[in-house]
């Protein structure tokens, strides 16, 4: 939780209710967009620097490798994420949904403090979608290597 010298505002709190309402993992201005239903008032600067605020404080995540727009994610529990290469799309897989080992080899010296696995690929939507209608829409020219 916040602390008290950072407290919970009116508006921090509409914008953490609002992504703890949605699992689509939305940009800030798809928060902005939801918030102004709420709050019509509040301006898109003050979303991102909530956002911000949340973000340090740990009550968001800020899923910035996918596609080309920060996006943010109000369920800290480890999960991963997939995102469609298509239409950019953004999913959640529980943790165990991914079988990952990671190994560190002693020698580096590195203490490990987290990581950052993207998954990639095609949505139920954008798969069924005959090729002849699929365009320049969503993330499809990032390279996947």
């Amino acid at each position: 939780m916040p602390t008290q010298s950072h407290r919970l505002t009116p508006q921090r709190k509409v914008i953490l209710e609002e992504l703890l309402g949605t699992r689509s993992h939305p940009t800030a201005d798809e928060v902005y967009d939801l918030v102004r239903k709420r709050l019509p008032h509040v301006s898109l600067g003050t979303i991102y620097r909530n956002l911000d605020f949340l973000h340090s404080q740990g009550l968001v995540r800020k899923l910035d490798k996918s596609g080309s727009q920060m996006r943010f994610d109000a369920f800290t529990d480890p999960h991963l994420h997939i995102t469609c290469v298509e239409c950019g799309k953004v999913a959640d897989l529980p943790a165990e949904a991914a079988s990952v080992v990671l190994r560190v080899p002693e020698e580096t010296q590195f203490e490990v403090q987290g990581h950052w696995l993207e998954l990639y690929g095609l949505c139920p939507a954008c798969k069924a979608e005959p090729a002849t209608q699929k365009g320049s829409r969503g993330i499809s020219s990032k390279s996947k290597n």
